[in-house]
Order: C-alpha cells, then structure tokens, then sequence
C-alpha cells in the first residue's frame, strides 16, 4: 500500500512518515499542497493524509481539484480546528474522514485502515500461484506450507506480481510502487531484488515463478 502525507509541519510529517513506513507502508511526503497536488495526480496512491492548512493550495482545494480531476483516492483530512464548519468545508471538498490534531498515532492507523476497508468491493487478500500463496493480512509468504522471510520491499514487490499474475510488469512499475519518488535508486535496484525473490523461493523448495520478458521487464508465471 502506499500513502501520501502532505503536511507543512516537517517535525510531524517525518513522524508519520517514519510510523507508516515501518508499518509496511510506501510512503511520500510532500510539504505544501502544489507539490502534494502534482504527486497526488501522478502517482497512483492507495491513501492521501492532507493537511487542511497548507502553503500555495490549501487542503481543502487540493481536495476539491483531486475529486474535479475524476481522482477518486480516499482522504483523510488533517486540521487543527475543530469545529462542525471545517469538518463541514473537508467533506464537501471531497474528503473522507477528518482526524483532528494532536492525535494518537494508533488513531491514525485505525482511520487509515477503516478508509483502505472502504474501497469499492473488498479484494481478495489471499494470493496463490502454483506453490507460492501470500496471505496480505498477515503478510505470510509460504512454498510448499514452507514460509519465507522476505524484507518489505520483497514482499511489495511480490505482492504486486501476485496481484497482476501474467501481466508484463516494468521495472519502472516496480519501482514506483516499493520506492517513494523521493528516494535516489540505482538503475539495477529491481533486478537485485528479483534475483533476491528467486533465490528465496527455489530455497523454500520451488520452481521460479518469475520470467524475464527481454526488453519490457518482468511476468509471473502461474506453474
């Protein structure tokens, strides 16, 4: 899953960055709403945080831009003002939820569950592919009932292939969903990682479910 937190206070933008992340989460931080706008329609995130008091575009109108542009995201607002009018503005400006601050972190997570349970019909959570099965709730990888460690980039990688079975995946697909656009990745970064997968797996006892498609990227075969 990967979140965008867009929020001015760089203190608290860094706690919840650093929160999420070691949650599992892909996360992008961005500091005023033009650059949390710009991400927000380019990058296909699962969850926005947005602060509703932003420099250059407020939430509210970044909120309201994102729901004209047909970008549906689920948003969860971000204010220090509590009152029935805010939270009133947020909502009518395409938000779906307001977490008002300071605010326990727990909280936080619990909001942002309840939001990603929301989205349209609930998708399987379990994923198989010959021997390999990935349970997403409990983020248990196994081959053969044999469970595999994988890192959490590992296993956002994989969980991607598992979700797209027999499509042609790019590295550059693959690197904007494990990596936030933020991070400086050297160019074989997803290579390395893959032949971290398949080594994982043909240890555990099982057949290398990735294909390399010369010239386009990456495929999971279903053995």
């Amino acid at each position: 899953m990967r979140i965008l937190v867009v929020e001015d206070e760089q203190k608290l933008n860094g706690i919840i960055h650093r929160g999420l992340s070691e949650e599992g989460y892909v996360v992008d931080s961005a500091y005023d709403g033009k650059e949390g706008l710009y991400l927000a329609k380019n990058i296909p995130f699962d969850l926005i945080i947005l602060d509703v008091m932003l420099p250059k575009k407020t939430g509210i109108t970044v909120s309201r831009e994102l729901r004209e542009e047909r970008i549906h995201t689920p948003i969860l607002m971000l204010t220090a003002k509590d009152t029935v009018e805010d939270r009133v503005a947020g909502l009518d400006a395409g938000a779906d939820d307001y977490l008002i601050k300071p605010f326990a972190f727990n909280e936080l997570l619990a909001r942002i569950r309840s939001l990603l349970r929301r989205r349209g019909p609930v998708e399987s959570l379990i994923f198989q592919a010959g021997a390999l099965r990935m349970d997403v709730k409990t983020r248990e990888v196994t081959v053969n009932g044999v469970s595999l460690e994988l890192t959490n980039k590992e296993f956002i990688i994989l969980e991607y292939f598992m979700k797209n079975p027999k499509q042609v995946i790019t590295r550059m697909m693959l690197e904007e969903r494990a990596w936030s656009y933020e991070s400086d990745t050297v160019s074989n970064v997803v290579d390395v990682y893959i032949r971290r997968l398949r080594k994982k797996i043909q240890q555990a006892g099982g057949d290398d479910p990735i294909q390399t498609i010369r010239g386009a990227g990456y495929r999971l075969k279903i053995l």
